[in-house]
């Protein structure tokens, strides 16, 4: 008995080392991806597959200046393009006019963790080596970035062994089901790259809009519960197309996923208790007395219950005018 107990001891010591080397090799893996993918000159040619579509889009990127320059291209239907410059992103497509907002994240498709901070990630996300495999006909590490806590998504990422870029990402929900994939056909790093995307530079953009900050310091509703790490931005409130009815929105985001909760008067026209998961996109809405109660996000549906479920109303204070 004693020799079975110092034997799983010593297995035990042996084990807990090597794991945590492995989440550290896969965090520094994560780190150099990270760099590589905001300094490198590379082309993307990847599909973006999800449960009832495939989209081919192209990503370049380059260094100008001490710059990043971004062009993300969509291959099929009418044209669409995003550049980014800098710290301004421009948005191009049919049917919108084009414009141009202060960011240093491109709101689109992209292969995911290109410009996250992987030291905040680390506090709610835990990263695993997986093993090697191929993807677009090279070998690459395979890591697992996954939820700490089990309340959001995971990714499963492979990065290319020589380059260090993410050439594909599976979006996985707890029980190992993939929602979205990002799969790269080909790509290319390349000096030309650059000289390609400077040209951007020249290029005649829409100007920077102004947008408000939000106005609201208060309101008649606070969201009690959300997982660790999710933070809110400011409270908006805007009124729903031509009708009367007013929606008071506040977003979160943990740096990787986001939700927004929205919270209006209650109407004939309420979901009464619909929760719909499409893709990595869930809505759960409910009416609690004579407000409707809305999450909306890149959260499990189970996650998003819990959130619509932890909005309290304070009577005390007037309702949105």
């Amino acid at each position: 008995m004693k020799k079975i107990l110092t034997s799983v001891l010593t297995l035990f010591s042996l084990s807990s080392p090597l794991a945590f080397a492995e989440e550290k090799t896969a965090e520094a893996l994560l780190h150099q991806m990270n760099e590589a993918s905001q300094h490198l000159n590379y082309e993307l040619s990847y599909i973006l597959i999800k449960k009832n579509s495939i989209e081919p889009l192209l990503y370049r990127h380059a260094r100008s200046n001490d710059q990043q320059l971004a062009h993300l291209v969509y291959l099929s239907g009418p044209y669409r393009e995003v550049i980014r410059r800098g710290g301004e992103v421009s948005y191009i497509e049919p049917g919108v006019e084009p414009f141009t907002i202060e960011s240093g994240n491109i709101v689109a498709p992209t292969i995911p963790l290109l410009n996250n901070d992987v030291e905040e990630l680390s506090q709610f996300y835990d990263f695993i080596e997986v093993g090697r495999a191929r993807e677009a006909g090279v070998a690459c590490q395979v890591l697992r970035v996954a939820s700490k806590d089990g309340l959001r998504y995971s990714y499963i990422l492979w990065v290319d062994e020589k380059t260090k870029l993410p050439l594909r990402a599976d979006l996985v929900d707890r029980d190992g089901e993939v929602l979205e994939q990002y799969r790269t056909i080909s790509y290319s790093v390349n000096d030309s790259i650059s000289e390609q995307l400077s040209t951007l530079n020249t290029k005649k953009l829409p100007s920077v809009l102004s947008l408000p900050k939000g106005e609201l310091e208060n309101s008649f509703w606070t969201v009690g519960w959300t997982p660790i790490g999710f933070e809110s931005t400011e409270l908006n409130r805007y009124r729903i197309g031509n009708s009367e009815r007013m929606v008071e929105t506040q977003m979160f985001s943990d740096g990787l996923f986001s939700f927004s909760v929205y919270v209006s008067e209650s109407d004939n026209y309420s979901l009464k208790g619909q929760l719909v998961r499409q893709g990595r996109r869930t809505l759960h809405s409910y009416v609690k007395g004579d407000k409707e109660i809305s999450v909306v996000g890149d959260i499990p549906p189970s996650t998003a219950k819990r959130i619509a479920q932890s909005v309290t109303i304070n009577k005390a204070v007037g309702k949105p005018q």
